[in-house]
């Protein structure tokens, strides 16, 4: 038993310090005002994520998210788990195409939604330097179901492509 623990032990140890991984996601803030009434919304998807080979990638953003103030706070929590293919590289340019599942929950007050999809998202990394890279995907291909989570609700389900600015997002990798 002792020698299985010491491969096993070893061989993390062995693919940990060549490992291809990177740690990143984005933030997001706002504050709007109207009619002396403010409100301030705020984002934080952290992400991470590892390099298979030259042009395969596994990674998961994790997200939550507030809007409003007080008892009109809206709160959202999202998982997405991802598989990453290159499928251009430029210099320090690479176009890739994010294949994944996401689920998002969304809560006000008592009310609350589920909301999930399966499908493929576009995108671009720069690689400002050996370690920093700038990644913005843009746009959905699949399909997304939303439903309230209440006794006979039915769901919204949604079946195409997106490629408008409410499936636009931009962060930051750090690579080690």
């Amino acid at each position: 038993m002792k020698k299985i623990f010491m491969t096993l032990a070893a061989a993390f140890v062995a693919v940990s310090m060549n490992a291809q991984m990177y740690v990143g996601g984005g933030v997001g803030f706002q504050s709007v005002s109207h009619d002396g009434n403010s409100e301030t919304a705020f984002t934080l998807l952290p992400e991470v994520g590892y390099n298979l080979d030259e042009n395969m990638s596994l990674g998961m953003v994790f997200g939550y998210g507030e809007k409003g103030k007080d008892e009109n706070k809206i709160k959202v929590f999202t998982i997405n788990p991802y598989l990453r293919y290159n499928l251009v590289k430029f210099d320090n340019v690479s176009l890739f195409v994010d294949g994944g599942f996401d689920f998002t929950n969304t809560k006000y007050h008592a009310y609350k939604n589920n909301t999930w999809g399966l499908g493929v998202k576009p995108g671009v990394a720069v690689n400002l330097n050996e370690k920093i890279s700038f990644v913005a995907h843009m746009g959905f291909l699949g399909y997304r179901s939303s439903k309230d989570d209440t006794d006979g609700a039915k769901a919204y389900n949604t079946v195409g492509l997106a490629l408008d600015g409410t499936d636009l997002s931009f962060g930051f990798y750090y690579n080690f």
